[in-house]
C-alpha cells in the first residue's frame, strides 16, 4: 500500500479551511460522529490531549487545586439563579425533558459550563474562613449546541477541564485569574511551542455574569485568532445566585468571591493551524505523541532488525516517546506516513548506518538531515528534539509579530484584517461601538493590551479607553 499523502491535501495557502479538515481526518487524529457537531477523538488525537492533561495537572496541583467530578445534568433552577449567566447560554444549551419513561417535573440542563452547579456544593461545604480557598478542577465534557461546527475547533460537545476557586476577598480571587492565566499561556508556550497574546476582554466580550474575563488568542497560519483559554473573576454574583457565605475571623457571615478557567480540546486545533504546513502536521517535542520513529532501512539484511531494536530499547529507557516501525510497509511508504502525523525527527538506520556507527535524523521541522552517534544516540537525540522545539517557538512567534498592524485608520484597520492580520488600535470601550464594528465587517476584539485616555477611538471617534487587538476569529 502506498500513499501520496502531499497530493490529497488541499492547498494550505488557498484553502486553509479544507486543509485543517484534510490534515486532522488523515491523520488519524479525529472522526465525525454520528450525532451533528460531534466528534470521536482517536488514540493520536487523544494522545495530545493526554499530554496537555499531564502537564496542566502538575502545574494545579502546585497551587493547591484538587481533581473532582461534578455530575453533567444540571437541574433547569440552578441555571436561572444567576440572570445574566442563563441568558448568555440560553441558546446553546441542550435540555433533558423525558427520561425514565416519563415526562420531568423539572428540566434537566447538559452542561454546558459547570459553574451553577459547583456553587451549589460549594454552598454545602464552605462554612468558615477556614474552609477557604476551595479550588478544584474536573476534567469533563461539555456540550453548547452550536449551529457551526468543525472538529477540535468548535463542535456541540467537547472535552475541557474547568477550575473553580472561591476567596475571601476579592483581591485573592482576582489574583486566581491572573495565575491561572499564566499557567494557560505557560502551557501553550513550553508544551506546544505555540506563544499568545493574552489580557483582559472587553465588556461585550467577557463571560456570562461575570466580572471581568481574561483570555489568551493564538494566531492562526491565516491570520484568525483562536481563543485558546479563558479566566473569570466572577466576584460575588455566583456567591450570592448560590448562598456561598462564610464566618469570617470576626464572626460575621461574608460571601465568597469565586473564579473559573478553563482550556478545551480546541488547543488541538491551535497546534495544528499554529505549527502545520503543505506536507500536514509539525508537532513540537514536547506534544509529540510520537518524538521520534525507527524505520528500518534494508531491514532483511543482516542485524538491521536487531540493531533497530537495540536503539529502540535504549531510547525508550531514557523516556523519549519513540516508536519502531518494523512493519512491511516500504521505507518511503513510512516516511509519508510520518511526515504527515508530523513526528518531530525520524531515525534511519540501514547496513551503512550500523557500519558507520550512526543513525540518520531527518528533522520534521526544517528536513535537515544530520547524523547521530549510536553510542550517545539518547544524548544527541534530547539535544536535537530541545533545538527542534526551541525553533519551532521561535518560527511561532516570528509568525505572530509578522501578524500584528497597529493602526489609528478604520479602513487599513479592515483591509489590514481581511488580508489576513491583526490589528491593534485604540477602542472607546462602548459595547454598542463594538456591536457596530463586528456587524459591519465582522470583526470582533480579542483582548486588551493596555489601559488608553489619551487618543481617540479607531470608529467612532470618541475618547478612547484602551488599546486593544481586533480580528476575526475560528
Amino acid at each position: 500500500m502506498s500513499r501520496q499523502f502531499v497530493n490529497e491535501l488541499a492547498d494550505i495557502d488557498t484553502d486553509f479551511a479544507q486543509w485543517y479538515t484534510d490534515v486532522i481526518l488523515k491523520t488519524d487524529m479525529v472522526d465525525y460522529g454520528p450525532v451533528k457537531g460531534t466528534m470521536v477523538i482517536k488514540p493520536y488525537g487523544y494522545a495530545i490531549w493526554e499530554n496537555i492533561q499531564n502537564y496542566l495537572n502538575k502545574e494545579f496541583k502546585k497551587l493547591g487545586v484538587q481533581n473532582a467530578y461534578f455530575p453533567l445534568l444540571i437541574p433547569e433552577s440552578y441555571l436561572k439563579k444567576e440572570a445574566e449567566h442563563v441568558e448568555g447560554f440560553a441558546p446553546e444549551v441542550a435540555v433533558v425533558t423525558y427520561a425514565g419513561g416519563e415526562e420531568l417535573n423539572e428540566k434537566l440542563i447538559i452542561r454546558p459550563t459547570s459553574e451553577t452547579i459547583i456553587c451549589a456544593m460549594y454552598s454545602k461545604w464552605i462554612k468558615s474562613y477556614r474552609d477557604l480557598p476551595m479550588a478544584m478542577n474536573q476534567w469533563c465534557n461539555v456540550m453548547r449546541w452550536e449551529k457551526t461546527t468543525r472538529p477540535f475547533l468548535r463542535t456541540s460537545e467537547f472535552l475541557w477541564q474547568e477550575g473553580h476557586t472561591v476567596q475571601a476577598s476579592k483581591e485573592d480571587a482576582e489574583r486566581d485569574t491572573r495565575v491561572m492565566l499564566k499557567v494557560y499561556s505557560d502551557c501553550l508556550r513550553n508544551l506546544m511551542a505555540i506563544p499568545t497574546l493574552t489580557g483582559r476582554k472587553t465588556e461585550k466580550e467577557k463571560f456570562a455574569g461575570a466580572v471581568a474575563t481574561y483570555g489568551m488568542e493564538a494566531i492562526m497560519k491565516d491570520g484568525k485568532c483562536l481563543q485558546a483559554g479563558t479566566t473569570h473573576d466572577l466576584g460575588q454574583n455566583f456567591a450570592k445566585a448560590s448562598n456561598i457565605r462564610f464566618l469570617n475571623k470576626d464572626g460575621e457571615l461574608e460571601y465568597g468571591y469565586s473564579t473559573s478557567w478553563g482550556v478545551s480540546t480546541r488547543l488541538i486545533g491551535a497546534l495544528v493551524m499554529v505549527h502545520g504546513d503543505e506536507r500536514g502536521l509539525r508537532m513540537p517535542p514536547n506534544i509529540a505523541p510520537i518524538q521520534t520513529v525507527i524505520v528500518p532501512i534494508a531491514n532483511h539484511k543482516a542485524g538491521v532488525n536487531e540493531k533497530c531494536k537495540e536503539i529502540f530499547d535504549t531510547l525508550e529507557a531514557c523516556g523519549v516517546r519513540v516508536k519502531l516501525d518494523d512493519s512491511d510497509n516500504t521505507p518511503g511508504w513510512k516516511f509519508n506516513e510520518y511526515e504527515m502525523k508530523g513526528v518531530p525527527v525520524r531515525l534511519e538506520i540501514g547496513p551503512r548506518d550500523i557500519e558507520n556507527n550512526v543513525a540518520t535524523a531527518v528533522r520534521r521541522d526544517t528536513h535537515e538531515k544530520v547524523q547521530l552517534n549510536l553510542d550517545n544516540i539518547a544524548t544527541e537525540l534530547n539535544s536535537l528534539l530541545a533545538e527542534i522545539q526551541s525553533n519551532m517557538l521561535a518560527q511561532a512567534e516570528r509568525n505572530l509579530n509578522d501578524a500584528i498592524v497597529e493602526t489609528n485608520d478604520f479602513d487599513t484597520m479592515v483591509e489590514s484584517i481581511n488580508a489576513g492580520k491583526v490589528a491593534l488600535a485604540y477602542h472607546c470601550g462602548d459595547s454598542e461601538c463594538e456591536d457596530e464594528i463586528k456587524q459591519k465587517t465582522t470583526i470582533k476584539t480579542r483582548v486588551i493590551q493596555e489601559y488608553d485616555t489619551k487618543h481617540k477611538c479607531i470608529y467612532c471617534g470618541k475618547p478612547s479607553r484602551y488599546k486593544v487587538y481586533f480580528g476575526k476569529q475560528y
